[in-house]
């Protein structure tokens, strides 16, 4: 491939294959520049291979399972529902499979070279490639950095045996009979939520004074109460100590306040974060590539890095650790290389829990809009006025719409509820169109739907509900 060990020219190089690489390496390659992006592992990223798209196809056959084993209240009883864990595995896994692939291909159909392997900094302009087999080198006019990031590990909880990261979590060989998770924020309740409805008795350990910090509490007390009525164990304001493991269990050590507690289970969960995969080998530092404290990549408004030609996105720079977000960077970083007047823009960067009731949010709540200086103005609707909602016995949650009360514009909306992460995406298109209250009450939702809420909950900021009374 190689002849002596001169470059190799490429337009772009991208390093890393996930969300955000991809997407970046695609739309790269579809503006006319010639791209190799470069993944250690498989095709996908944490998001599709050990994140996002396994723990929801969890998460689905956990609902499954539920509503096989209590459907009650629709009049239905099932006797004796089991669940095949290997099965559930398997569909997972499947899964899995099925959209890495499907990624692979559009690189390929895109005629994006993949190499299976790491990189490493030469210089600014080269970078060499490697795996077992070879270690080309290449000279790159731009390059994007994709290179995401990895569960937080706490000196006090190294992973290993029976303490586990979100990784391990995804692929136990059997149903738990007890779980303790360290860290109520989203990955942690949507796993142990997950585990909850196969029948594992599960302990939340959660250093605030509320599970879920990144909502509005009156959207995580309702998947609190919902956690609760599973029997499930919920400490906040606690400091995990310790953990003491045996080849059975583990027992964790814990304070809150001047008291200390114990609990056994047979594996302990760890979610406190993710750190950002910029202290590897990647040689950073040769290049001097500026970064933040916390080993964040310092990126203008285009993903541009100090460097001129070298972008970075997704969890490797400030902001919050979604794989949409990171998406929505490669296409701008790719379209800034091109010369497309593209930068990011927030805002409307939607955030989701699937937790149950599910939750979500995009721009602002109403705390965030008043300290931006917006005479606010907010219409909050219930799932539980709602016939479709009713229908699917989901009646619990609301949808909150936030505005600006002098010229209505809608700024911001919460809502927790069944089908809470599809529903989200019209606020954030009204946001990112400067629609305002009147527009969506305006626009005809169809009959029976969830969407519903959404336009019931314009009108009663508006002030003329119908299917409410605000005196």
């Amino acid at each position: 491939m190689v002849v002596g060990d001169a470059s190799l020219d490429i337009d772009t190089l991208v390093i890393g294959a996930g969300p955000g690489g991809y997407v970046a390496a695609i739309r790269a390659a579809q503006l006319g520049q010639s791209v190799l992006c470069v993944d250690k592992a498989t095709v996908g990223g944490v998001c599709l291979n050990v994140g996002c798209i396994p723990s929801k196809a969890l998460i689905s056959a956990a609902h499954q399972y539920e509503a096989a084993s209590h459907g009650e209240a629709f009049g239905i009883t099932v006797g004796d529902v089991k669940v095949d864990w290997s099965k559930v595995q398997e569909f997972k896994n499947g899964v899995t499979k099925k959209l890495t692939g499907g990624v692979a291909s559009l690189l390929k159909a895109n005629k994006v070279e993949y190499f299976n392997g790491e990189v490493m900094f030469i210089n600014q302009n080269e970078a060499r490639v490697f795996n077992d087999q070879e270690a080309p080198r290449y000279r790159f006019k731009n390059c994007i950095i994709a290179t995401g990031s990895r569960p937080i590990e706490l000196k006090a909880f190294p992973y290993g045996g029976r303490i586990l990261s979100s990784t391990e979590a995804l692929s136990l060989p059997e149903i738990p009979k007890s779980l303790v998770v360290i860290g109520g924020g989203y990955i942690g309740i949507e796993l142990g939520q997950m585990y909850s409805k196969f029948g594992t008795k599960v302990t939340i350990v959660e250093g605030s004074d509320a599970i879920m910090p990144g909502f509005d509490k009156d959207m995580s007390n309702l998947v609190a109460k919902k956690l609760k009525a599973k029997d499930v164990t919920i400490v906040t304001g606690a400091q995990a100590k310790s953990a003491a493991q045996t080849a059975d269990n583990v027992t964790v050590t814990y304070a809150v306040g001047d008291k200390e507690e114990t609990v056994t289970a047979d594996y302990l969960l760890v979610t406190v974060g993710r750190r950002p995969n910029t202290d590897g080998e990647l040689g950073l530092d040769l290049i001097n590539v500026e970064m933040t404290d916390r080993g964040l990549i310092k990126v203008d408004h285009q993903g541009r890095t100090n460097i001129p030609h070298i972008f970075a996105i997704g969890d490797i720079v400030p902001g919050a650790a979604l794989a949409h977000k990171a998406m929505y960077e490669g296409r701008v970083a790719a379209e800034a290389i091109s010369g497309l007047p593209s930068v990011v823009d927030y805002k409307c960067i939607p955030a989701v829990a699937f937790s149950d009731p599910e939750c979500a949010s995009v721009g602002y709540s109403e705390k965030e809009a008043k300290e931006k200086g917006h005479n606010v103005k907010a219409g909050k609707f219930p799932f539980a006025a709602n016939g479709r909602a009713l229908s699917l016995n989901g009646a619990e949650g609301f949808v909150k719409i936030v505005s600006d009360a002098d010229n209505g514009l809608v700024l911001g909306a919460q809502i927790v509820g069944i089908e809470a992460s599809n529903m989200i995406a019209e606020i954030g298109l009204a946001i990112e169109m400067g629609a305002t209250l009147e527009d969506i009450a305006l626009t005809i939702h169809a009959h029976p739907t969830l969407g519903e809420i959404v336009l019931d909950a314009a009108e009663v900021a508006l002030g003329h509900p119908i299917h409410t009374f605000v005196k």
